[in-house]
């Protein structure tokens, strides 16, 4: 069998030609994902800079500054290697409908990234219930809606969930009211109400209008059901609770302890 000679010269310059650009193209990307993270870096800064820019706005628009560069960062190193930019959109072209399918979840959440930007349901440091999930609003990037957890847990949401569900926004308003239906200890009604209502009128974080009701709903055999409603600003609805959960406690053991002297 005839052996086929080999050109070692012909070799060599295609791994001469073919290795540069794939050298040529690896340095382009090394080099544009390292000047795409610091430009969404520096735009980021800058638009921060300004004191009336909101912080998801800020990170969103940093974020298209990153995408956009990495995409030119990928259309340079696909005309190193020999692909021109013709070929290129017309590969897109003919590949443009497989990849709107297997990409259908993530264009979609990009879509709801932008209408979440445009509409502003909700802002930096909102708190917010999505989907299920409580927490603090912590950034808005093209694909994810970043909260913070009471615990501080990080919890991504995909934007694609956020716009097509209802969003409860505790910051909304200034003003929020409390409403909490407990159980007094069994006694005198209208000393517990009073008690209640001393109460409320000393604690620093409710608000004096609309003034705080306090009402019986219904007796059992532990005790009088109650009904308190009180206002008080956004930020410090959690704190009134926690006051008035504790008031409500030592009121019972006050009521035990006197009950327990009486027998």
């Amino acid at each position: 069998m005839p052996q086929i000679p080999i050109d070692f010269t012909v070799l060599t310059g295609l791994a001469v030609t073919y290795g540069t650009s794939a050298l040529g193209a690896i340095l382009i990307a090394i080099i544009g994902f390292w000047l795409a993270n610091l430009a969404g870096a520096a735009a980021h800064r800058l638009l921060l800079a300004s004191k009336h820019m909101d912080v998801t706005v800020a990170g969103f628009i940093a974020s298209l500054v990153r995408y956009a560069l990495l995409a030119m960062v990928l259309i340079a190193m696909l005309q190193v290697v020999g692909i021109q930019a013709t070929s290129l959109v017309a590969v897109l072209g003919a590949a443009s409908l497989a990849v709107g399918l297997a990409l259908q979840g993530t264009l979609s959440n990009m879509a709801a990234g932008v209408m979440l930007l445009l509409f502003r349901p909700f802002h930096a440091n909102d708190r917010i219930e999505i989907a299920g999930k409580k927490g603090i609003v912590k950034d808005l990037s093209l694909f994810f809606t970043e909260l913070a957890t009471d615990d501080n847990v990080q919890v991504l949401i995909p934007n694609a969930q956020v716009w097509g569900a209802a969003v409860v926004n505790y910051s909304a308003y200034p003003t929020r009211r409390l409403e909490i239906t407990t159980t007094a200890p069994d006694g005198d009604v209208n000393q517990i109400v009073s008690d209640i209502g001393a109460f409320l009128r000393d604690d620093p974080h409710v608000l004096n209008s609309p003034e705080p009701t306090i009402k019986p709903s219904a007796f059992s055999a532990s005790g009088v059901e109650i009904t308190i409603h009180a206002w008080a600003k956004a930020d410090e609805v959690a704190l009134l609770k926690y006051d008035l959960d504790r008031h409500m406690d030592q009121l019972t053991r006050e009521r035990q302890r006197l009950q327990q002297a009486a027998e």
